[in-house]
């Protein structure tokens, strides 16, 4: 949740050391993206490959053991959200509608797995979107208007902050579920 403290165990942060220390990271890699400057919406279409960046949320390392190439964004202000490699040299958009985040969330752990990459690369074809699956508008995060994109059939909402020309950094929010997920996407020609 924008402005909000990630709590990622999802329960009273005085709990575990686990759990305050993957709050710790949370927060310093959260303060590292408001330092930021934000980003218009134009700015971001074409091409872009991601990378998660490692704070203590649950997805950290699934995306990139299901093969996870990034994001696509159109001049219509429409949006590949979940661009995968499928071959060599070919990308498949996955639909996220079909993902059903609260098991995804729940058994995380699997999704970092040989089994879940190889089940995941079979399911690719079915999984595939028919056409764009997000929005490119400007939201605010954290009192800050920058570039941010909407998912159409779930409760997902990713902004964006400029590091550089070439790279920007992402915090992927869910509705109701106060950890954040960092990535960065970086530019391709």
């Amino acid at each position: 949740m924008p402005g909000a403290t990630p709590n990622p165990g999802g329960g009273p942060k005085s709990g575990s050391k686990r759990t305050s220390h993957k709050v710790r990271e949370q927060q310093t890699v959260l303060e590292e993206f408001r330092r930021l400057p934000p980003i218009k919406p134009r700015e971001l279409v074409g091409l872009w490959k991601g990378r998660g960046i490692p704070a203590g949320h649950a997805f950290d390392g699934v995306l990139e053991n299901l093969g996870w190439f990034g994001k696509r964004f159109t001049l219509d202000m429409r949006a590949d959200a979940l661009l995968f490699r499928s071959g060599e040299h070919r990308l498949t958009a996955i639909d996220p509608k079909w993902i059903p985040l609260h098991l995804a969330l729940r058994f995380n752990r699997l999704g970092r797995t040989r089994v879940a990459r190889n089940l995941f690369s079979y399911l690719q074809r079915r999984l595939r979107a028919k056409g764009p699956v997000a929005s490119l508008k400007t939201m605010a995060f954290g009192g800050v208007e920058s570039a941010a994109m909407a998912y159409d059939d779930q409760p997902i909402v990713d902004y964006f902050r400029r590091i550089d020309e070439r790279r920007v950094m992402g915090v992927m929010t869910i509705r109701g579920d106060e950890r954040i997920f960092f990535f960065e996407l970086e530019r391709v020609d």
